[in-house]
């Protein structure tokens, strides 16, 4: 690891409260295929399949600890909650608690773009990541590190498993711009057992968000969640 731009991999494992025994799957977590495209590291492997299963663990590890949180919930309730916690902009904020963007091997081009902030390259490091956690040590250390990194989220589970961010996003727009969001489907990839749909979200003309989920729904839910963060910024 090039520690002149990547800070020592034991302080992520610090702040992640576990310690990989094969670091070649943390780094190879940390590795995104912008990188892969420009060195020449022919035993390196870019993240996409670590994504893949850590977005199948972390979708069973979170509703584990849904479920204990709230023993009596209905399903709508939990669907709602986990939703909330492993879409893309959930995990970029978990990612962003994490500071995790210091640790992703980026390429120069996606380096300069801003790469190391943006919501989907984070909230799919942080998928890896968990996917080389369950790896490396299973599901109870998987859990483990998941109640750690959501372990606010998980305790304030009630207020998300009844977030709308796109009724507080309409309220929102109507109040300070006299508008309703617009809600736009850029893109749909993957198989259709397994698609992923790509949203932008538009006030005014301009974008304010842009997310991807596993439904068209979730997607703009994200996009509003970024949206709303986004007004909050401009008028602080």
């Amino acid at each position: 690891m090039d520690r002149a731009e990547h800070p020592p991999f034991e302080a992520l494992e610090l702040r992640l409260g576990y310690t990989f025994r094969d670091r070649t799957l943390g780094q190879t977590a940390l590795t995104h295929t912008s990188w892969l495209n420009e060195a020449t590291a022919p035993d390196r492997t870019d993240n996409e399949r670590l994504e893949f299963l850590g977005d199948a663990v972390l979708a069973l590890v979170v509703s584990d600890l849904l479920m204990r949180r709230l023993p009596d919930g209905a399903e709508g309730d939990l669907t709602r909650a986990r939703a909330a916690l492993v879409s893309e902009g959930g995990l970029a904020r978990a990612a962003i608690a994490l500071d995790l963007g210091r640790w992703i091997f980026l390429g120069r081009g996606e380096e300069r773009t801003g790469g190391r902030a943006r919501p989907s390259i984070l909230a799919n490091a942080l998928e890896a990541l968990m996917g080389a956690v369950y790896l490396d040590g299973g599901l109870e250390q998987a859990v483990g590190v998941a109640s750690r990194l959501f372990a606010v989220e998980v305790a304030d589970v009630e207020q998300h498993a009844l977030l709308d961010y796109k009724s507080r996003l309409q309220e929102r727009a109507q109040a300070l711009l006299q508008t309703a969001p617009i809600y736009q489907v850029v893109a749909e990839t993957g198989p259709d057992h397994d698609k992923r749909f790509e949203v932008a979200l538009l006030l005014l003309g301009r974008e304010w968000g842009r997310a991807i989920g596993r439904s068209k729904k979730e997607a703009e839910q994200s996009a509003a969640a970024m949206a709303l963060d986004g007004l909050d910024r401009e008028r602080a």
